[in-house]
């Protein structure tokens, strides 16, 4: 079961990078970038700015501390 949680710490890794891309590529820039509006402008600008960071951050710091072994089971019966 602790190896099934370490090789699920890089999958949490992944998964920060991947949502890193999204969020900047197809949800961030497009809205910033979109001369319409200052609506969009402002979501754009809380995706990259304040929300972005909260969940990549998040998820990484997870998959880094399974794979380090911070959720490993002590007891072993």
């Amino acid at each position: 079961m602790n190896k099934l949680k370490r090789l699920l710490g890089f999958i949490w890794i992944l998964l920060a990078l991947l949502s890193a891309y999204f969020s900047v590529v197809y949800f961030g820039l497009p809205k910033i970038t979109n001369p319409k509006g200052s609506d969009d402008l402002v979501f754009g600008v809380i995706i990259i700015f304040i929300l972005m960071p909260i969940i990549v951050g998040c998820l990484f710091k997870f998959g880094l501390y399974a794979i380090q072994g911070l959720y490993d089971d002590k007891n072993k019966n």
